[in-house]
């Protein structure tokens, strides 16, 4: 079941990319309105694909959190360098192009983002993309809510263990006992 979800949520998030394609197609980008319109929605694109893995993913009963370490580690190195080609390659000269310009030029790279402008696209939907890797969906034996910890639940009456994709991984079941000693470790004692 899980394959057959996630597959066709997969599918419905390439179709939902698509459409935004095409609808930064039908936006002038011949104005600075029009370029950001039209790159924004390709990022759009790409976040929508990202989504879509995680929608899939609601199979295991997780809830969506935000990984900081994936935003400061990953996001923020591909907005800035991306971020750069798509800004210098403005169709109108602004206050954010001249400077992008000169400073490409000061350090040498803008040799580099005027070669990279054929493919503001492909950065843009990279941007999209991962930003939406910032987000993943937690299982269900270790996390509830908001990736906060929850006790593992007992087994069903029948003993019946829950399918593969349901169960832990066992980096989680090592997260959960790292856990279960710190949150026994700061109880105070208990005398009787």
């Amino acid at each position: 079941m899980y394959g057959l979800t996630r597959g066709t949520v997969t599918l419905l998030g390439a179709a939902g990319a698509g459409l935004l394609v095409w609808l930064a197609t039908q936006v002038d980008d011949g104005s600075t309105g029009g370029y950001w319109a039209v790159y924004g929605l390709i990022a759009a694109a790409g976040l929508l694909m990202a989504f879509s893995q995680i929608l899939g993913g609601w199979t295991k009963w997780g809830w969506p959190r935000m990984s900081l370490n994936v935003f400061l580690l990953a996001f923020l190195p591909v907005l800035v360098a991306a971020g750069w080609v798509v800004i210098a390659h403005q169709p109108h000269g602004n206050w954010f192009r001249a400077h992008v310009l000169n400073w490409s030029s000061d350090i040498g790279i803008l040799g580099l983002v005027r070669d990279l402008a054929e493919y503001v696209a492909v950065l843009a939907f990279g941007v999209g993309l991962v930003f939406g890797f910032t987000f993943d969906t937690s299982g269900p034996a270790a996390y509830g809510p908001f990736g906060r910890r929850r006790r593992a639940a007992a087994l069903p009456a029948g003993g019946a263990a829950p399918p593969t994709e349901d169960r832990p991984t066992a980096r989680e079941e090592r997260e959960a006992a790292a856990e279960d000693t710190a949150d026994r470790e700061r109880e105070p004692a208990r005398t009787e």
